[in-house]
């Protein structure tokens, strides 16, 4: 089979065009009379790493299954460039997807396993040898899958969706089994794709994983948007705006704060959480009153805190994917 070129990663090759954003427009999936995913309307923009949430049952993995053209929509559309996968001319160089790490015979080496995918789509051995670099599986090539570890499945997962070099990668759970380094890697990969102009769209219940890693959110319950927006948008408008105050003159700036119409709250080892009041005007308060500080740090909850709060009355364990 002819091989066709493909740039090292770290350029997206040419062929296939560059900023294909995943749109979602009211797309609906119904089995019966049981809506899985309904009138769902979300955009993933390219350059960008956008966290996809929902508690059990959901509707992420249905959504992605639409997205990849493994399940057909009832209704709406969700679409990359504006068009559905199927209608992309070459749409194993347009998009990497990573569904399921088990998805592998395991009999087959790592090799054989990407050489058999790359063969498919025009490529070539050289491409695997690559892909299996990048990931870290080189000196496990020749290994049969069955022997790997969830971990290092996870990474052969990920160099399956890097063998086109595609614009566009859609990962489900990608951190799954994956060690600490593991996960410290694929965050730096992630980053790393983004900032060449890439739509990465992935999904993960590691919620201080995808704090450190996403740039927008897409949140999800029973199959409805409950929000779309940035990851520090998300947690400051769901979160009441607080300052963690240290101080050796705790009573008096208590006073001066109660004064001026703050809450304040005493805490452990001289310390006080200020609500009502930014940082600034805090640090400003202290100056005037000759108060010295030994901490001012603006608080706000974990995405993890944000997450459970909004989704507690949306979370279905049976019926939903």
């Amino acid at each position: 089979m002819k091989t066709a070129p493909l740039r090292p990663i770290g350029t997206i090759h040419e062929g296939v065009e560059r900023g294909l954003a995943i749109e979602a427009q009211g797309l609906t999936k119904r089995y019966g009379v049981t809506a899985v995913v309904e009138d769902l309307t979300f955009t993933a923009r390219p350059g960008v790493i956008t966290g996809f949430l929902g508690p059990n049952g959901a509707g992420k993995s249905t959504t992605l299954r639409m997205l990849l053209g493994l399940t057909a929509p009832s209704g709406g559309s969700i679409t990359i460039g504006g068009r559905r996968l199927v209608d992309l001319s070459d749409p194993a160089r347009a998009v990497g997807a990573l569904l399921d790490a088990r998805s592998v015979h395991p009999r087959r080496s790592a090799a054989q396993h990407l050489l058999a995918y790359a063969q498919t789509a025009g490529l070539g051995r050289e491409r695997v040898a690559e892909v299996l670099a990048l990931v870290g599986l080189t000196g496990a090539a020749n290994r049969p899958a069955g022997e790997f570890s969830l971990g290092m499945g996870q990474r052969l997962g990920i160099a399956t969706a890097l063998l086109g070099d595609p614009p566009v990668l859609v990962f489900d759970e990608p951190l799954n089994g994956l060690d600490p380094e593991g996960i410290r890697w694929i965050r730096t990969l992630l980053r790393d794709l983004a900032r060449e102009g890439r739509t990465i769209l992935f999904s993960s219940h590691l919620m201080s994983e995808m704090e450190l890693t996403a740039d927008d959110l897409i949140v999800i319950g029973q199959g409805r948007l409950i929000a779309e927006s940035s990851l520090d948008d998300f947690v400051s408008a769901r979160t009441a705006q607080a300052v963690a105050v240290r101080t050796p003159e705790r009573a008096r700036l208590a006073d001066a704060l109660r004064q001026a119409g703050a809450g304040v709250e005493l805490t452990p080892r001289a310390g006080l959480q200020v609500t009502g009041m930014e940082s600034a005007s805090i640090g400003r308060l202290a100056a005037d009153e000759r108060i010295t500080l030994h901490e001012l740090t603006p608080l706000r909850e974990s995405l993890e805190d944000v997450f459970l709060r909004i989704t507690q009355d949306v979370t279905d364990h049976g019926s939903r994917a």
